[in-house]
């Protein structure tokens, strides 16, 4: 790619984000749009809707920025809890180390590749090919090269003190919350003539008689929660219908497509639907009394208890009474709860097999991809497109925007398939599908976006050479420079735009008007987004691997990553304070994931600079660059050993600290009542939206406290 294609690039997604933060400062503003630029805000009731007409709703203001940026991390906390903390050090640890690297990649590495002349390519500026920015121009044996040696053994830092620091103080200052003291037991095994519930209250009244509370057994409630579903939708409608005030629109003929048949009122109709539901979820409820699934939350009265029973092995099977952490009672995923252990362990071979078939299948666009990034393999593959091709403009846009921009159509499909997978594997909280889905988007990413195009060239062809370990430098230092042009584009394109339009929200916006049009909604039906970080945190960490990965190798990737990352930390704020809710925690748990991929990007980086310097014959550099890798993975020992654990449980120290806090809290006794309910399956909580109930009807759950139980 030469250097006017990557400006065509830039300039085309410049003025995309331009477009995309002036519509978004306009839009904000219109009192219709509040439910797709503030849900959250709206939903807390700390914004209402202005009526009156302002001309400064019509004109942009970046007030906005102002208004994310003032909040401080404390602040941030307070409101959104730990996990969107942690996705903003993301942020802004990328913030520091691309800082210092676009200091020293652009300052002292960047010139020393322009200057060389390994390639000698005389041509103007604006013709030049990227590689004349890269370490590939610069003469092999030269001395200038110990200047990337040095910078490749400054660059390094991690931040994991800071994050554990902060479990801990969330964990001094929370109150009593229901999974601290509660585990999930799956593959109970029952005796002879005992239910689920009677061999769990035998079993841990004898082994834990003065710590164990209570326990919630798992019924299987899949059918119950689509009749609850239907019948929360059905009155959602009938409540629209009762409110309407255009009286024709109540009435269509109850025949086939609504026009034959006779005309019914549709309030009655659907109130009569709607009861039908209702004695259909109470029948469904009573037979489900008896269907219980070999699993259920036990709860204890302290948090040191709960922790006991957690780690120790309940039985001499070690397949059966598997404790494991509670999660949160909002959180819990009722509908994919898995109960046999070997279930669990198929579903995970098979999850395994789709993922390896989807990486396969994905190779197909990369290979389009890479087509389009080399003009001489399009016209080969597309003769009759020669003539059209010699057009600058047009081969700029080909080369330069079109293969990124596609690849990020394709790869927009794999997040919601990583959940879709992540929940076949027996996991019981969304937190838990979400973070698996994260990592299964993240190495995703990392292969197929990374690897694959590297490896598109020659050495894919070359597989036998990955059998010689020693090979392997050699292979990446040949390959990785080639791609610098296609990543520097990628991160424009995928980068920059998917910022910009994440605040513009396009999709929401569209399926908001449609609503209004066509299925006519009122605007207090809605529904607050959570954040979806099972897809960004994985785009964010595989820009962080580009940038270290290019750091010496293409410096000129570095100025465009950090644009990328002073948008994304103002953009993201904004949208965390004023769009997303929280709906569950997972006390931090995503940092492990940023640690592991910088420390496998650093040594990616190692592995890289030692075939480099070997290939520009500097034989020295490349021995003295075997050490780094090697400290590298000790220092990451050492993160897993003293900052990681603290990400999975609590120490005892902390734990038997807050159970002493708890004697003398007045409301500790309120909690333990609340506690002995709160792992209840809400589908088999009574419910009632129709108000005729009879001596039969047991009321359940009044109109207003229906909880969205999809």
């Amino acid at each position: 790619m030469i250097l006017s294609a990557l400006l065509t690039s830039v300039g085309i997604n410049l003025g995309l984000c331009l477009l995309f933060f002036t519509l978004y400062s306009i839009l904000r503003k219109q009192p219709s749009n509040i439910t797709v630029y503030a849900p959250r805000l709206v939903a807390e009731h700390k914004i209402e809707q202005r009526r009156q007409f302002n001309l400064e709703r019509l004109l942009p203001s970046p007030g906005w920025v102002r208004q994310a940026w003032q909040p401080t991390e404390e602040e941030v906390l307070s409101l959104l809890g730990l996990d969107a903390v942690v996705f903003m050090r993301v942020f802004i640890f990328s913030l520091r180390v691309f800082s210092f690297a676009t200091i020293v990649g652009i300052g002292i590495l960047l010139p020393i590749n322009y200057l060389g002349t390994q390639l000698s390519d005389d041509s103007e500026l604006q013709n030049k090919s990227l590689d004349s920015f890269s370490i590939s121009n610069v003469n092999d044996g030269s001395n200038w090269l110990w200047f990337h040696f040095s910078a490749a053994y400054i660059f390094s830092g991690v931040e994991l003190s800071y994050i554990s620091d902060k479990i801990i103080k969330c964990f001094y200052s929370s109150k009593p919350l229901p999974h601290d003291f509660t585990v999930l037991v799956r593959g109970i095994s029952t005796s002879l003539g005992h239910t689920v519930s009677e061999d769990v209250e035998s079993f841990f009244t004898e082994y834990y008689p003065s710590t164990y509370l209570s326990h919630s057994v798992v019924r299987r409630t899949s059918k119950l929660r689509s009749l609850i579903s239907n019948a929360d939708k059905l009155y959602r409608k009938l409540a629209r219908l009762k409110s309407n005030k255009d009286t024709p629109r109540r009435f269509k003929r109850d025949g086939p497509l609504g026009l034959f048949g006779r005309q019914v009122d549709l309030a009655d109709h659907d109130e009569k639907k709607l009861e039908d539901l209702e004695e259909r979820v109470r029948i469904e409820q009573s037979l489900l009394a008896g269907q219980e699934v070999p699993a259920a939350f036990v709860s204890f009265k302290t948090r040191s208890g709960a922790a006991t029973a957690l780690h120790i092995q309940q039985r001499i099977n070690p397949t059966k009474w598997v404790t494991e952490q509670a999660p949160e009672p909002q959180d819990i995923h009722w509908a994919f709860f898995s109960a046999s252990f070997l279930r669990r362990w198929i579903s995970n071979l098979a999850v395994v097999a789709a993922c390896i078939a989807i990486t396969i299948l994905f190779l197909i666009p990369v290979v389009i991809v890479q087509g389009l990034t080399n003009l001489d393999q399009l016209e080969t593959w597309f003769p009759f497109l020669e003539g059209l091709l010699k057009i600058t403009f047009i081969s700029e846009v080909i080369t330069g925007y079109l293969p990124s921009l596609i690849l990020q159509l394709f790869l927009a499909l794999i997040p919601p398939v990583m959940v879709v997978l992540s929940s076949m594997q027996g996991y019981v909280a969304f937190s838990q599908i979400q973070k698996s889905a994260c990592i299964k988007v993240l190495w995703f990413t990392i292969w197929n976006i990374f690897f694959a195009n590297v490896l598109s060239g020659s050495a894919l062809y070359r597989v036998n050479v990955f059998l010689d370990l020693k090979l392997i430098p050699t292979v990446l230092a040949e390959a990785v420079p080639a791609q610098a042009s296609f990543f520097i584009a990628y991160c424009v394109t995928s980068g920059w735009t998917s910022v910009s339009s994440e605040l513009f929200r396009l999709l929401p916006l569209i399926f908001h008007v449609l609503a209004k049009v066509f299925a006519r909604k009122d605007a207090e039906e809605f529904e607050v987004p959570q954040i979806p970080y099972h897809s960004e945190i994985p785009k964010i960490i595989f820009f962080g691997v580009l940038g270290i990965t290019y750091f010496f190798l293409a410096p000129l990737i570095l100025p465009f990553l950090l644009i990328y990352y002073c948008m994304g930390y103002i953009v993201y704020r904004n949208q965390l304070l004023n769009v997303y809710i929280c709906k569950y925690e997972t006390s931090g748990k995503f940092w492990p994931i940023v640690h592991s991929s910088t420390i496998f990007s650093l040594v990616l980086m190692h592995i890289i600079a030692i075939g480099i310097f070997g290939l520009k014959n500097l034989p020295l550099a490349s021995g003295l660059m075997v050490p780094l890798p090697v400290l590298t993975l000790l220092f990451n020992q050492y993160c897993q050993k003293r900052f990681v654990p603290l990400f999975k449980a609590y120490p005892a120290e902390c734990l038997i600290k807050k159970d002493r806090e708890d004697q003398n809290d007045p409301t500790i006794g309120e909690f333990y009542n609340k506690l002995a309910t709160a792992y209840e399956d809400p589908a088999m909580k009574p419910t009632q939206y129709s108000p005729n109930t009879d001596s039969r009807s047991t009321p359940l759950l009044q109109a207003a406290e229906v909880e969205n139980l999809a």
